[in-house]
């Protein structure tokens, strides 16, 4: 996984602030290969709450990572009960590792 563990824990830290405390996030896409250069940051949020601003919330989470982690491209995905999931969610919900704090 190419993330430090302070990244991990930076990125948990914002999630849970801005999503609440039991809100989960994993990391998909490139970064989970090591054998990789570059990419960007593709997370997934989980909620087990409804959100009543999904758009909103993926927007906050987005920025606060990005001024906390340098400008660098950041793509969060955001499921909750009430959303209908595409196959880009059960991609990053099957692949993807959850961060620990």
């Amino acid at each position: 996984m190419r993330l430090t563990p302070e990244q991990a824990r930076a990125i948990v830290a914002a999630t849970r602030e801005l999503a609440g405390p039991d809100a989960s996030v994993r990391l998909f896409g490139s970064r989970l290969h090591d054998e990789l250069k570059g990419g960007d940051i593709d997370l997934l949020v989980e909620c087990p709450r409804p959100v009543d601003r999904p758009v909103w919330l993926a927007a906050q989470i987005t920025a606060r990572l990005q001024r906390t982690l340098g400008d660098r491209k950041i793509d969060v995905l955001l499921i909750h009960p009430t959303i209908s999931l595409e196959p880009v969610h059960l991609v990053a919900q099957l692949e993807g590792r959850v961060l620990q704090p």
